[in-house]
């Protein structure tokens, strides 16, 4: 029996499409105009991220104080925020890399948009140290790069430092795997497009792709060179972002769990994110017959899965607190859930605990609304997870005296809105440049029917 009518395994690829189909669908929304929908998400978007310009650009031309912090509380929102985008955006080359080397055919749906994500969230993380060092056009000091300045260099033992570097080479890795991945999808773009400056381009950006046998192999060999190398690299670069905290003496940061709690962390954060941005794509450009209830049940059950492991993690950490017998990592943990801020820390086991629970029941999985409100409140939650972890353990020091509460200002909100802004402008704008799907590997993986025979393969030709 054919995977088409298999009742065990439901196709990839639904609507009964031919390999022409795929390349005029996923090409649809970059060849027409933008939809109502695509116009009022990128309306919302970028008026969010207007207001983070000029949020960051008065907190860079009056200094930050204009923050909320004070002597005790040192870390507050742009920390917090940094630490979120990292999170969101270590997790999308891992879901595609590991789906791949896993060889999980349908990660075809989401690892276009989940690489994607992780440019624009690691872009959007880039921004706070940046802003924190507080003078940002000297940001070139932090590279080592010969220079006149005699012994005078960067701080090799600060935390700041270990994230330029860990950012950067994560940077760098992923756009190589993203825009390897795009090679053949440019390709076919480039047989579609018109003469002209669009045809040129994605001429030049495909390498003289010429969907040959030996090309096909060498292509497969560094996608998976590729692959096993970023795996890697996204646990090593966020037990970095981890030993940020895990390295200081403050009780509720120096800890050895942090590396694989910030790990798993990372990767729920993700599969949240990669989930709410795939069902934004899949109804704004139609793209229902390749993004099926199917893959959003798969990735619902992976997001269950890093849910449990997230919530082992913050039992494990009480658990911890209270054996150890040390009163000032109790005193946090204690105050964690009952003292002033104890409703964040309440939202954040809310979000990301008791609400996915939900998706052991398969008739939640599969209602597709309630899966996107499930996804929205598992990243407050995550946002909430970093905001406790940074703040509840810094406003109650050791001596009382030294006590202080954080409030964040309007402009450290507005850099908030900001981020969020520019991570859905970039990819709204991604999804009109590139296809938002991979069509190569849809038509690799989709057992897809050939109506008409020699037909089907001369749509494919002439695409």
């Amino acid at each position: 029996m054919s995977e088409q009518t298999s009742p065990l395994r439901p196709p990839l690829v639904t609507g009964d499409k031919t390999l022409g189909d795929v390349t005029r669908d996923i090409t649809a929304p970059m060849a027409g105009k933008p939809t109502g929908l695509w116009w009022a998400a990128f309306a919302i978007s970028s008026t969010a991220l207007l207001i983070g310009v000029a949020a960051v650009w008065y907190q860079i031309a009056t200094g930050i104080g204009t923050w909320g912090l004070n002597r005790t509380v040192g870390w507050g929102f742009d920390i917090t925020n940094f630490v979120f985008w990292v999170g969101i955006g270590h997790a999308g080359t891992l879901i595609s890399a590991v789906l791949f080397l896993f060889r999980q055919k349908w990660r075809t749906a989401v690892n276009r948009s989940a690489e994607a994500m992780t440019l624009f969230a690691v872009m959007c993380a880039g921004l706070f140290p940046l802003i924190h060092m507080g003078r940002p056009w000297l940001c070139y000091w932090m590279m080592p790069y010969p220079n006149t300045r005699g012994s005078l260099w960067v701080n090799f033992k600060s935390p700041l430092l270990w994230d330029v570097f860990a950012i950067s080479t994560y940077l760098l890795i992923s756009a190589v795997f993203w825009y390897v991945g795009l090679i053949p999808d440019l390709a076919t773009i480039r047989d579609r497009s018109e003469p002209g400056w669009k045809r040129r381009i994605s001429a030049i950006l495909s390498l003289g792709w010429d969907g040959s046998a030996r090309t096909w192999h060498r292509y497969e060999t560094v996608y998976l060179l590729l692959a096993g190398l970023a795996t890697p690299l996204v646990f090593s670069v966020h037990t970095i972002v981890s030993m940020d905290f895990a390295t200081a003496v403050i009780p509720g940061w120096h800890t050895t769990i942090f590396p694989p709690y910030f790990v798993a962390g990372a990767i729920f954060s993700g599969l949240a994110m990669v989930l709410t941005l795939m069902l934004i794509a899949r109804k704004v450009m139609h793209l229902e017959d390749y993004v099926t209830p199917k893959h959003i049940e798969r990735m619902s059950q992976l997001m269950l899965s890093m849910g449990c492991i997230v919530g082992l993690a913050y039992g494990t950490e009480f658990f911890m607190a209270a054996y150890s017998g040390n009163p000032y990592e109790q005193f946090v943990f204690k105050n964690r859930a009952f003292g002033p801020l104890s409703w964040a820390y309440w939202t954040m086991v809310s979000c990301n605990v008791l609400i996915p629970q939900l998706l052991w029941f398969k008739k939640v999985r599969t209602t597709l609304p309630l899966v996107f409100v499930i996804a929205i409140l598992v990243n407050v939650g995550m946002w909430f997870e970093r905001f406790v972890i940074i703040v509840t353990s810094l406003h109650r020091d050791f001596l009382p005296s030294s006590w202080a509460h954080y409030i964040p200002t309007s402009i450290e909100i507005a850099t908030l809105i900001g981020s969020f802004g520019l991570f859905f402008t970039c990819f709204l704008l991604f999804c009109r440049v590139a296809p938002a799907i991979a069509i190569a590997e849809v038509k690799g993986a989709a057992h897809l029917p050939r109506r008409g025979g020699a037909t089907a393969v001369s749509e494919e030709q002439a695409a």
